[in-house]
């Protein structure tokens, strides 16, 4: 992601520390959000769990969450108001992991595969390096993945809320396998995420200053950052769903995320696919704004700092 005009590019380190904060900052912003779209995803969940073994068909089950705001009034009144926010310890410990490798080591990937001219952008490498980014967060950080994810669905279950106890609880119920749970999903999930997300962004705003239509402030990254979370959530909505479904589930109930998707297509309709696309465009649209803006901002500052001394 291009840098303004004049200033110099700031370090590995400066960008993954920035990725990390301006993630996390965008986690708490955006997480009731978050936690209404996997109450929506996982809807209808039980007729899948109920007749996955003897194959009948059961599109029409009961709907309890309707709509994000309808689903955010329907969490806060049956589990409290406090329930819209569990998940969000694992999800920043999620994001300073994830972001700060698929975000903060983005542009240096980039530059290695070869995508370093800014007036000659190079897409394919650009994708190339998001996908790297992407499947490098997944393979160290899943575990806090699906532990943000089974305490949103359902935090009870760990009898705490403490997420440490969410990992122990997981590891010693499934074992390293549960902790790592969906990686390869989530793998292609983040890489689809990346891919649209980053690139998008990159590409906008790379367009914009190549043009000299606006400066590299605040208006450009909010325009960046808008048109990057709408591609990610209708490019990665089916996998997030997937995802999210095969993550939540008991164990044994799908024998892979390509099995899970097909079960959701039976049982739940094409439509299932993109169960919570409201509340996740939302949450991604303002996840972005809020990310990338705080993310170019501490970029500057940690770069003015370090400049100093």
């Amino acid at each position: 992601m291009h840098s303004k005009p004049g200033q110099k590019e700031p370090s590995i380190s400066i960008k993954f520390v920035s990725a990390g904060l301006a993630a996390s900052v965008a986690e708490a912003v955006t997480i009731p959000i978050d936690t209404a779209k996997v109450r929506l995803q996982i809807q209808g969940e039980n007729a899948v769990l109920a007749n996955v073994q003897n194959g009948v068909a059961t599109a029409n089950s009961n709907v309890q969450y309707r709509g994000m705001i309808g689903s955010m009034i329907t969490v806060a009144k049956t589990d409290g108001f406090r329930s819209l926010y569990k998940g969000l310890v694992p999800g920043i410990h999620r994001q300073l992991c994830f972001a700060s490798i698929r975000i903060g080591l983005y542009d240096t990937v980039k530059n290695f595969y070869g995508d370093d001219d800014v007036n000659n952008p190079k897409v394919i490498k650009k994708i190339l390096a998001s996908c790297t980014t992407g499947v490098l967060a997944v393979s160290v950080a899943q575990p806090t993945e699906v532990a943000k994810v089974r305490f949103q669905a359902d935090g009870s279950r760990f009898g705490s809320s403490k997420a440490l106890d969410a990992y122990i609880s997981i590891f010693k119920n499934e074992g390293l396998r549960g902790l790592w749970k969906g990686a390869f999903a989530n793998m292609a999930r983040l890489s689809t995420v990346n891919a649209s997300e980053l690139v998008v962004y990159d590409m906008v705003k790379g367009f914009f200053l190549r043009k000299k239509l606006m400066d590299d402030e605040f208006p450009l990254h909010f325009v960046s950052a808008f048109g990057a979370g709408f591609a990610t959530t209708v490019i990665a909505s089916p996998v997030d769903v997937v995802k999210t479904r095969y993550m939540n589930s008991p164990q044994n109930t799908y024998k892979s995320a390509i099995h899970c998707a097909y079960m959701l297509l039976k049982h739940n309709g094409p439509l299932a696919y993109y169960k919570g696309f409201t509340p996740n465009f939302t949450r991604l649209g303002l996840w972005n704004i809020v990310m990338f803006m705080c993310y170019e901002q501490l970029k500057r500052l940690f770069s003015s700092f370090s400049s100093e001394h």
